[in-house]
């Protein structure tokens, strides 16, 4: 043998002759090819895949935002529902504030007699009608237990038939509307003695 051809089956790389190279040239190219044309037909489909969960995935996530903001947008309806009504609240409450000296006055003219009859004592029983309506609640009961949250201990001293620590006599009259006190009563604390 020649040193060419012990080279070439050492090698491993070039065949005997030209034609066989010629011959595995082209089928080598042929499926490279062919193999080419398969990656990027699975690449496409891989692409379409791909492409399709995005799509999913984008769907998604605007779903998410969509009930996300649905749920803020029914959340600050919400608040704002309750803002409106606290200031609401808030309003009564101030307007009932300012009819308090005028109730005084009222409950001083029926004390005295002077709302008997005639038409400011009409008058006066359509405010009260009208403020029992808003929740006015009047604090005036003499006999009860003294409790600090709505009397305002104002003397002690014995009262007949009262026992100690109950309101003996009503000097002022509180109110209320609801839970919160809006004035609190003035109050005689009975000793028992």
């Amino acid at each position: 043998m020649s040193e060419a051809q012990d080279q070439n089956e050492n090698s491993g790389q070039e065949p005997e002759n030209q034609q066989e190279a010629a011959e595995t040239q082209p089928t080598a190219d042929a499926l490279g090819q062919a193999e080419a044309i398969l990656n990027e037909a699975g690449a496409g489909v891989d692409d379409s895949a791909a492409q399709q969960e995005e799509a999913s995935a984008g769907e998604a996530e605007l779903r998410n935002d969509l009930l996300r903001l649905q749920a803020e947008y029914v959340n600050y309806r919400k608040r704002v529902e309750r803002d409106r009504a606290v200031a609401r609240e808030n309003a009564v409450q101030s307007v009932l504030n300012t009819l308090l000296p005028v109730l005084d006055d009222i409950d001083a003219a029926r004390a005295h007699g002077d709302l008997a009859d005639g038409p400011f004592a009409s008058i006066a029983n359509k405010l009260d009608t009208i403020l029992s309506q808003h929740g006015l609640e009047r604090i005036n009961e003499a006999g009860v237990e003294f409790d600090p949250n709505i009397h305002e201990a104002l003397l002690r001293q014995a009262v007949a038939d009262i026992p100690a620590d109950h309101v003996g006599q009503v000097l002022r009259t509180g109110y209320r509307k609801g839970a919160v006190i809006l004035r609190a009563a003035q109050v005689l604390v009975a000793t028992g003695e």
